[in-house]
């Protein structure tokens, strides 16, 4: 006599109904997974919990742990994020001088890479980069946009003769 599954939930799986006995005796159950596929499990699979799904899960797993603030740590905007931390905060970065030194900070809000990725947008262009409409100020949502090499070059602060060495 076998245990009746039917309509009980495993991990992602819902059983469906039964299947199947094979040829060793395990019973085999028609499932849904959660994504929506379909499977025959046996029944020490759902019930050990061996089988939690078609495969989704571990798909959904591996890219967590690929991908940081949702999604891959390499996109433009994820640099360019990085990078503005970075000249503002790591007294060992090389350009440090000419930001955190400066008392350039990143406010809080954009501490946190979703808040910035919210404020600012995608890149519209792969070759903009981020620019402060005031070269003092900080950077902020009211003082930041997506600017060109053009841009950015026409809103440099002045430099002083020890500067420009």
């Amino acid at each position: 006599m076998r245990l009746d599954l039917t309509g009980q939930q495993f991990g992602r799986w819902r059983v469906g109904y039964f299947a199947a006995r094979d040829a060793r005796g395990a019973i085999h159950w028609q499932c849904r997974c959660a994504c929506g596929k379909t499977a025959l499990v046996t029944s020490g699979n759902l019930r050990r919990g061996t089988s939690l799904s078609c495969g989704c899960l571990q798909q959904e797993l591996a890219r967590a742990r690929h991908t940081t603030h949702g999604e891959a740590q390499k996109t433009p905007e994820y640099i360019a994020w990085d990078n503005m931390k970075a000249r503002c905060s790591n007294p060992k970065h090389k350009r440090f001088k000419d930001w955190g030194g400066r008392g350039i900070k990143v406010c809080e809000r954009w501490l946190v890479y979703a808040n910035f990725l919210a404020d600012m947008g995608r890149k519209p262009d792969p070759s903009l980069s981020i620019e402060r409409s005031d070269n003092d100020g900080d950077y902020e949502p009211t003082n930041c946009y997506w600017a060109t090499a053009t841009e950015q070059a026409r809103n440099q602060r002045p430099r002083t003769p020890k500067e420009k060495q």
